[in-house]
């Protein structure tokens, strides 16, 4: 499949119009006419999918450039149209943990060594209920 951009076109245009337009050239699979999320008014261009190459480029080289109701017509293939993979996501410290263990600590963040020197409690650890300190209260 070829995916083509089609812009410049009139904004009353429908995807009906579109399709007898570019239909003589090649076998059109999907259309979609681009619009105001609000208004629903066309923004004048649209996204086709054509069924072979050269279908889409016979469309480009009759129609690119033509004009229709005091506009010019827009023809292009879409090369960009593989979709590409998603970059990587950043970690930001919360939930993965792939770039917090580098250096020189174990692998568990929490439980630093076994002795329990750094005041970090092991996930086995259970705490009193009056353990943690509080955080004062307000007065009015």
């Amino acid at each position: 499949m070829v995916k083509l951009f089609v812009g410049g076109f009139p904004l009353e245009m429908t995807e009906l119009e579109l399709v007898k337009m570019i239909g003589p050239h090649g076998d059109v699979e999907t259309i979609k006419i681009v619009r105001d999320k609000k208004t629903r008014i066309c923004k004048g261009y649209a996204f086709l999918e054509m069924k072979d190459r050269t279908g889409a480029e016979n469309a480009v080289i009759a129609l690119d450039g033509t004009q229709i109701a005091d506009r010019v017509l827009s023809v292009k293939i879409n090369d960009d149209f593989v979709k590409k993979s998603p970059p990587p996501r950043k970690s930001f410290g919360y939930g993965n943990n792939n770039n917090r263990n580098s250096g020189n600590r174990d692998s568990n963040p929490r439980n630093y060594n076994s002795s329990n020197q750094g005041g970090y409690r092991s996930n086995n650890e259970q705490s009193p209920a009056g353990d943690r300190p509080r955080r004062p209260r307000k007065t009015m």
